[in-house]
C-alpha cells in the first residue's frame, strides 16, 4: 500500500510561447497567487488553497479533453458571476446530489470544475 497523505499539485500544459499571456490570465484575470521562483522547465506555479497548479509549455499541448481538476468554492454563484464578468464561458454537466457545479476552460483549453457542496 502507498500511504498517500494529500494531493500536492496538478500539472496542466499550454502551447509553446504563451507563458507570459498565461501568467497574466491566472494572476490578473482569475486573481490567483503565483508562487515565485525558478521552477523546472520554466513552469509557472500557482497557489490554489493547499494545492499548487503547475503550468508548463509543451510542444504537443492537447486542448480538447475532458480531463480536469475540480476546485471546491464557498459560493458557486459568486464564482460563476466572476467568470461571466471576465467573459469566460461556463458549461454545465449532469446533476450530482449534494453538490452544485459548473465547468470552464482557460483560453488554452484546459478544463476546470468548480464545486459547492451542500446544495
Amino acid at each position: 500500500m502507498i500511504d498517500i497523505e494529500r494531493l500536492d499539485h496538478v500539472l496542466i500544459t499550454i502551447p509553446p510561447n504563451t507563458r507570459e499571456e498565461v501568467k497574466r490570465f491566472y494572476t490578473e484575470t482569475l486573481l490567483l497567487k503565483e508562487i515565485p521562483g525558478t521552477h523546472p522547465n520554466g513552469a509557472i506555479w500557482i497557489q490554489i488553497g493547499e494545492i499548487e497548479l503547475h503550468i508548463r509549455e509543451e510542444d504537443d499541448h492537447q486542448s480538447a479533453s475532458a480531463r480536469h481538476s475540480a476546485w471546491v468554492v464557498k459560493d458557486l454563484e459568486a464564482a460563476k458571476a466572476f467568470l461571466q464578468k471576465e467573459n469566460i464561458e461556463i458549461s454545465f454537466s449532469s446533476l450530482i446530489e449534494g453538490r452544485d457545479r459548473c465547468f470552464f476552460r482557460d483560453p488554452w483549453g484546459n478544463r476546470f470544475e468548480l464545486i459547492e457542496y451542500g446544495k
